[in-house]
């Protein structure tokens, strides 16, 4: 666990043999706005102990997140299992998912996030977390000046048949008038494309504030949607498939010139770096404030379950 003398969530647990109704009324007497005050300061969460079945998990999820988001114009490939709650990221287990927070390239994005463990890793399958301004502060002031004006996200979305997401899938809709609908209060341009796809540009600042702290973070994906961050191997492989304007996704700079490789390696290697790892047990539950904290994924193996739901 990298530097978990620094800084860790704080592991909130029952006097004794717990369960989700001890959960439930140490939710309730915290109340929304002693939960609120509690995560702003401790930026990240941990419930364990209370072993939390899935069944129970909905009416915990209401204490925390009453108004969870469906994932509406996220990127990332999950399965929705019930009232806006989702299989966490579906990468293949050997995989690192480096650290981001959630949806930090879209024009609003969720305050909280809540991870159930429904079932636990075999071996290693850690969600690492990251404090978001201590990220910021790790990198060199060459990438952060660069950074300044901000980037520029394009998604290239198929039509049902191709690389990455569909829109269908991306938007939760069949119809392009709810995805136009969608699209015109987010700050972004598109255009339908010959094949039925729809090509999504936008520019996001790199950092921004928390808005209760203050406090500035590093708040953006460009090292996920670099073709850098890909790894050597599957970078080469795409780029014999498709031209890089061409690629699900990608990410320049604001005024479209190319980032550096080395910036992309040195934002996803110092942020692995500085992570703390929450290890995993059946019936955990991991409530972080999306800005302050970044988040990840360890390789596993075995199985390994872990929902998500996020609110405003």
């Amino acid at each position: 666990m990298p530097n978990s003398d620094e800084w860790a969530p704080l592991r909130i647990g029952p006097e004794g043999r717990g369960g989700p109704e001890e959960l439930r009324e140490v939710l309730e007497d915290l109340g929304p706005d002693g939960l609120a005050d509690i995560l702003v300061k401790e930026k990240g969460l941990v419930f364990r102990g209370f072993d939390v079945p899935a069944d129970d998990l909905d009416a915990v999820l209401d204490l925390v997140l009453p108004r969870r988001l469906a994932y509406v114009h996220g990127n990332s490939p999950r399965t929705k299992v019930g009232g806006n709650v989702y299989t966490s990221t579906e990468y293949p287990p050997e995989f690192t998912i480096s650290m981001h927070n959630e949806m930090s390239y879209a024009d609003a994005w969720p305050a909280r996030l809540a991870f159930y463990c429904q079932v636990r890793p075999g071996g290693g399958g850690a969600t690492p977390v990251l404090d978001a301004a201590r990220w910021l502060e790790s990198l060199d002031d060459e990438v952060r000046e660069a950074f300044a004006g901000g980037v520029r996200y394009v998604q290239n979305l198929h039509d049902g048949f191709g690389l990455g997401k569909s829109w269908q899938d991306t938007f939760e809709t069949d119809r392009r008038e709810e995805v136009e609908t969608f699209l015109r209060g987010t700050d972004c341009t598109w255009a339908w494309q010959p094949d039925g796809g729809i090509r999504v540009e936008s520019v996001r600042p790199a950092t921004t504030r928390h808005p209760v702290t203050g406090a500035e973070v590093w708040f953006n994906q460009a090292d996920q949607w670099h073709p850098a961050g890909l790894g050597d191997d599957t970078a080469a492989a795409l780029a014999q498939i498709l031209p890089e304007d061409e690629l699900p996704q990608n990410v320049t700079f604001a005024d479209g010139s190319p980032i550096p490789e080395a910036y992309v390696a040195q934002i996803r290697d110092r942020g692995l770096a500085h992570a703390v790892d929450v290890d995993w047990a059946q019936g955990d539950l991991l409530l972080i404030d999306n800005v302050l904290l970044a988040h990840g994924r360890r390789p596993f193996t075995g199985n390994r379950r872990i929902l998500v739901a996020m609110s405003d």
